[in-house]
This record gives C-alpha cells, structure tokens and sequence, in this order.
C-alpha cells in the first residue's frame, strides 16, 4: 500500500456549502475534466487518441473516489497495490492490469495518476489513461488475436514514479520506449497524460485558493452524497426487494478458436443495495478476450447505465459505490489467473453495458434499450513504404470502428456510431493523408439495424484499398450471435469482413484475426454489426419507413419483411397492400416476447459456416488444461 507523505497534519473540517456555492464547484470540476481532454488531443501524436479520443480522465478526492470523470477507474486499486511513498511532484505511471487491482484492463492503457497538494495536505487525485497504439509485443499494435499471455502482447510497466519530486525518471523512460515500434507516439501520448494531469491539479489548486480547501471538500462529500441519495431512489424504483433476475449474452470466440463465451449476470435487491453477481460466468478464455473487472468498475458501469438511462442530468461520481455489492469468481471470463492475455477485453467492456440493459429492462421494459454496438472493433494495418521518397519508413494504423446504436425508447438507434459518445471516427482525409491507403466507401449497409417501432441503428461498411503492402489486424466480434432486439423489436445484422485481393479473389475473414498480408490493389471489406429494433415494426409510420427507402437505409424488400410496408425503388407506399400485409404479419407472429435474440445458440452453430462462410467455434474449456494441450 502507498504512504502518502503529507508535510501538514492539520485535519480537514467538513463546513455548510451552499447550493450556489455547490453548483459553481460542480461544474468547475466539470470543466476542468474537459479541459484535461482537450490538453491531451492538441499535444498527442497517435490517432486513437489525437483523432478518435481513446482516453479517460478523472477527478477524485483525497480518498480516491472519482467527483466527476468520463470512464472512471479505481485509484484506491493502483495505491494498494504501490508500495512505495507518494509526494508532492510524484507521478505514478503503470500498465500492468495486475498489478493495479485491474484499475486498466489491458496492457496498451497507460494510466498516470497524480496527487494533487495545497498546502502541504492531499486535496485530491487527477488520473487519466489513453490507449497507446503500440507497446510492443509480436505484432504491430500489440494486439495478437492468438494471445495465450499477457507476455506476448508487449511491455507491461510496473507501477513506479516516472516523475519524482517534478524529476522525470528519464532512464526508466527511455527503457519502456525501446520496447515500442512507434516511441516518438508513445512519449508525445504520454506526455500529453501527464500534462493533462497536471492541468487538473491546477484547477483544483485554483479552487481551494479561491473558495478555501474545507469549502472544496466538503462541496466533494455533498456532490457524492447526492449520488449516493439518487441511486438510492433509482434502485428502489427500477427493482423490487428481494427479487432476483437474471440476464445472459454472449461473447462469439476467443479468438484462438473456442466459444460463444455465455455471459450470465444475477441481481437481487436486499433493502435499499443491490447484489451483482458473475458466478455463473464463462470460464476464463483461452485467447485474450478476457476482461479484467474489478468490483469498483462493476460498480461505475452499473450507476452510469442507471443514471444514464434513468435521470442522465446527474452528474455522476463514486458516491453510490456503497449501494452495491459484487462478486466475482476467479479463473473467470472477468477475473482471469495472472498471465491471462488481455489484449481482446473491448468486446467484453461493451457486452456488459447490454447485460446491465439487459438486467434494468426485465421488470421495466418502458426504459429498456435493445442491443447495440457494444463493443469497440479494431482495425490495424503497418508496413514499410516500398518505393517511392519513402522507402523504406515505417508505416502503422490502429483505427476504432463504428456500427449501429440500439433502438431506444426515445427514438431510433443512430446509424454509424460508437459504443462510447465521446469517440468520433478518424477523418478520411486524415487516413488519405498520412497512411498509404483509399477509403473507397465509409457508408451505412442497408437493412442491417433491426426492425423496429424505433429502428436499431445501421451497422457502415467502410472499404479500404491498400495503396502499400504490409499486414492487417482485425479484433470484432457479433459474427455469430446477433444483437438481439426488445418489446417487438428485431435482431440486428451481424458484422461480416471480407478481402477482395487485387486478382479478383475473395477472402472470408475471421473477426479476430491478425498477421494478414495485403498487396496493392487489395480491398478489405469492414462490415459492422447494427443494433437491434425497439418496439412492434408493424407499429412504425409507413411514410417514415418509405422515406428510408429512398434513403438508403432500409430496402424495399426489408420495408416488407420487417416492417410490413408495400413500397417501390422510389418509396411510393401501396397503403391498402400495406395494411393487409401488416394484419397477415401480426396473425401469423402470436405473442410479442420482450427479447428477440434470434435462432438459438445451437441452431446457430449448426448453421454458422452455412451462414457466414467460416468454421463454428469449439465449445469453451478448461483453460489450463487447453493451454497444455
């Protein structure tokens, strides 16, 4: 555990701050977390974090609870488990999942977490974490889909002080560096962390200066108590004590071969907490789809589904952490033995969001969301430019992919989007520009998102010709399982990826691949998942559908099929056709289920290379004992 040296042992005195005072503190704090953002995109190099804004920063007290931050993350768990002393001018920094009670999930997140001081006391802790786009390890951008290890997948950092007393540990550093096949990315995304950090640290310094440290803090303990109050109400609203429900979904592969991965959560309500329990989860993988999770971050995710959903104008913190109660098995999907590869854990971090949806819509469906794009896929591409003023200089890409939002209580799913709001997609002029390849089409993929009374976002196909040779990497997943729709909903499409090498030839790929050689004149085919529908399609105005149609976004055939509308090319509706096949649709379908997830799982694999022209995955196993085989 961490020794925070302190050079004042006057004690902090919780004092009335009032609403005035409490509202420009709160967002204060607001503005400085965007602020953070904003140092970090002007100074990175890399464009996961300069472009797509790959990063997380937070604010916490002196405690380590977060007061307001984007992702969040545990600074109580990296402390714990540093057993050095910490001081004014200290900078922590560390990508190692396990040594860090899984405060970051994978090896590419450097964390770098910083205690802010006035006067001598800790007044509070600025953290953020950006996804480097290479750390290393037997394939560019450190992602190997065949990962048995956290070893193969580059250098993992220990927690230590790359800053001591404000002096840079610039051995340490440059050690780290040569590890990485893009250094001068790494340590302009580093520095841009730490920067970041420390611009935080002078806000929360500027407000003790301005309103008096026992004033900031207690505004901390009242903003924190107000969460605390809030989800209280929305617990008690959303489930009834002493119920117990169950969600489960599904992880597709591994990666090395094995899956789907069924992931099962269990919540009971006991007076005013809640118990959120993974014991049924799959086993631990034997590919690097393992995510990490730690109770506290199971705690975050939960409230921010809650509150997001439930009251999104709550300014949500740590402050309701005691609400809940969570359990985690070892040697699971969410807490695998130390070295499980960890590389692949974005498909988990977005599949939990649809189970927790999942969990709040059984007993209220009025608010239930159906499945969406709950992952993050990546696609790579690097090489050497052969030829050319260039030849020879290295080339390398980590992109983040968009897909369909789900259909929604309040309105349609949108069409080519990413799990997480703050993402936004890399330019093609940028990727035109600095990379030697064409985006010949970045555009949604017809009759993809669910049909619905709100329709499930468009997955988007984005095509890209390779102007170099080098090698691809892709990490997705909804190959196999659909993303399943609510109330009435329909399914989503699953993603599909595709080669067409410059002879003509078509190549199926895997949504977990990497080490694909590519030549001039290749295309890769990038196809993402849509989300599933919300609510009876057969309740859907027939004029939005037909303006759809001429859109773009929905087929003539997909109008009559899933939404029961007779429409041209042209989006012309045939209204009385259109009635009759509505009222045929609607005696044919029988009851409406709550969730439409699709064929069953074994009617999937039975007709999976039928289907999607690949090989159905092995059913999961013991991971040590398929490691030793």
């Amino acid at each position: 555990m961490a020794t925070i040296i302190e050079t004042s042992t006057t004690p902090f005195t919780t004092v009335p701050v009032d609403p005035i005072t409490l509202d420009i503190i709160e967002n204060a704090l607001r503005n400085a977390r965007y602020e953070m953002d904003e140092v970090l995109f002007r100074t990175a190099l890399s464009p996961g974090i300069r472009e797509q804004h790959d990063e997380f920063p937070l604010i916490a007290d002196p405690s380590g609870k977060m007061v307001v931050g984007q992702f969040g993350l545990s600074v109580p768990d990296l402390l714990d488990n540093y057993a050095g002393t910490v001081g004014e001018g200290d900078v922590l920094l560390t990508s190692d999942p396990y040594a860090c009670g899984a405060a970051i999930s994978h090896a590419n997140d450097w964390l770098i977490v910083l205690p802010i001081f006035h006067s001598g006391r800790v007044v509070g802790w600025s953290s953020m974490f950006g996804h480097m786009a290479d750390v290393g390890g037997k394939t560019p951008s450190s992602m190997p889909t065949d990962a048995h290890t956290i070893f193969e997948e580059g250098v993992v950092i220990p927690p230590f002080k790359l800053y001591s007393k404000g002096e840079l540990n610039e051995t340490a550093l440059d050690i780290i560096l040569n590890q990485v096949r893009k250094p001068d990315w790494n340590r302009a995304d580093l520095n841009g962390l730490v920067a970041a950090c420390t611009t935080a640290s002078r806000r929360i310094v500027e407000l003790c200066d301005r309103f008096g440290v026992d004033v900031y803090l207690s505004a901390l303990d009242a903003l924190l108590e107000r969460n605390y109050q809030a989800m209280k109400v929305l617990l008690a609203m959303l489930f009834v004590d002493g119920e117990t429900i169950e969600f489960n979904d599904f992880i597709c592969d591994d990666g090395c071969g094995y899956g789907p991965y069924e992931l099962a959560i269990t919540l009971t309500r006991h007076g005013e907490k809640i118990h959120l329990d993974f014991s049924k989860a799959a086993p631990q993988a034997v590919g690097p789809i393992n995510y990490f999770i730690n109770e506290n971050l199971v705690r975050m995710f939960f409230g921010i589904y809650v509150i997001t959903v439930a009251d999104p104008q709550i300014l949500w913190n740590d402050g309701f952490y005691p609400l809940i109660d969570v359990t985690i098995p070892e040697d699971s999907f969410w807490k695998p033995r130390y070295p499980a590869a960890l590389n692949g854990r974005n498909h988990g971090i977005g599949r939990v969001f649809d189970l927790f949806g999942g969990l709040l819509g059984k007993n209220n469906p009025e608010i239930l969301n159906a499945a969406g794009f709950s992952s993050s896929p990546h696609f790579m591409y690097s090489g050497h430019y052969d030829g050319g003023p260039r030849d020879g200089e290295w080339f390398q890409l980590y992109s983040i992919g968009f897909g369909g939002i789900p259909g929604r209580p309040m309105g349609d799913g949108p069409d080519g989007h990413s799990l997480w709001p703050s993402f936004v997609n890399i330019p093609c002029e940028y990727l035109e520009s600095y990379y030697p390849l064409r985006i010949e089409r970045w555009e949604t993929v017809t009759d993809t998102g669910g049909a619905g009374l709100h329709r499930g976002g468009n997955g988007v196909d984005v095509a890209y010709y390779f102007e170099e040779p080098g090698t691809i990497a892709i990490h997705d997943d909804r190959w196999l399982t659909y993303p399943w729709g609510v109330n009435g909903g329909k399914p989503g499409a699953r993603g599909r990826k595709w080669l067409v090498r410059a002879s003509g030839d078509i190549e199926i790929l895997p949504s977990k691949i990497h080490d694909v050689e590519v030549a001039r004149g290749d295309v890769l085919h990038f196809v993402t998942w849509g989300g599933g529908g919300w609510g009876d399609p057969l309740e859907r105005d027939p004029e939005l559908v037909a303006l759809e149609v001429r859109r773009g976004l929905v087929s003539p055939d997909g109008a009559l099929a899933g939404y029961g509308v007779v429409c041209d090319s042209n989006g012309v509706v045939d209204s009385d056709a259109s009635a009759g096949r509505r009222k045929t649709m609607a005696t044919e379908r029988g009851d409406i289920d709550v969730f439409d997830k699709g064929p069953s799982i074994e009617v999937i694999l039975e007709r999976c290379l039928e289907e999607t022209g690949l090989p159905a995955p092995r059913p999961p196993v013991d991971v040590r004992k398929a490691l030793r085989a």
